[in-house]
């Protein structure tokens, strides 16, 4: 019972910091930038490099955050028959490497974003609930998600 509370607790406080930014105890805004080719990299990086101490300081301590503007699936080539020794084996290895498994709990949008940028698929175990908003993360960034019955 205690567990759930603390599920519960942990999403409200998710749901107050995404729409009411900035409060006290509250983590900070986080700068969204787009990362989609290796030109736009570069800038982020001699952007950062450029930054005074006291904004260093606000990166290291988390105070400055970022937030990838639309998180990429990883390109991961199709699998060909015949690769790996056998017709589809490769494309299956790939698919259990992606998987993420929650047995309980409450699937929050900040799990939903782990699983983007990890190009990662969720599997829901009988005990886990998703949460509206993570249902739309979900849609939004294209991750594919499976329940267990």
């Amino acid at each position: 019972m205690s567990s759930d509370l603390d599920a519960l607790r942990s999403l409200i406080r998710e749901i107050i910091s995404d729409v009411l930014p900035g409060l006290p105890g509250s983590p900070p805004a986080a700068e969204t930038v787009n990362l989609s080719t290796d030109d736009d990299l570069a800038v982020f990086v001699k952007r950062l490099l450029e930054l005074g101490p006291d904004e260093r300081e606000e990166v290291r301590s988390g105070r400055k955050r970022f937030r990838l503007a639309a998180p990429l699936a990883p390109r991961v080539p199709a699998g060909r028959p015949g690769e790996a020794g056998r017709p589809g084996e490769a494309g299956r290895a790939r698919e259990a490497a992606g998987v993420r498994r929650i047995e309980r709990g409450a699937v929050t949008e900040r799990v939903i974003n782990a699983a983007a940028q990890a190009g990662e698929r969720l599997v829901l175990g009988r005990g886990a609930v998703l949460t509206p908003l993570a249902r739309d993360r979900a849609r939004a960034s294209g991750v594919p998600i499976e329940k267990e019955r």
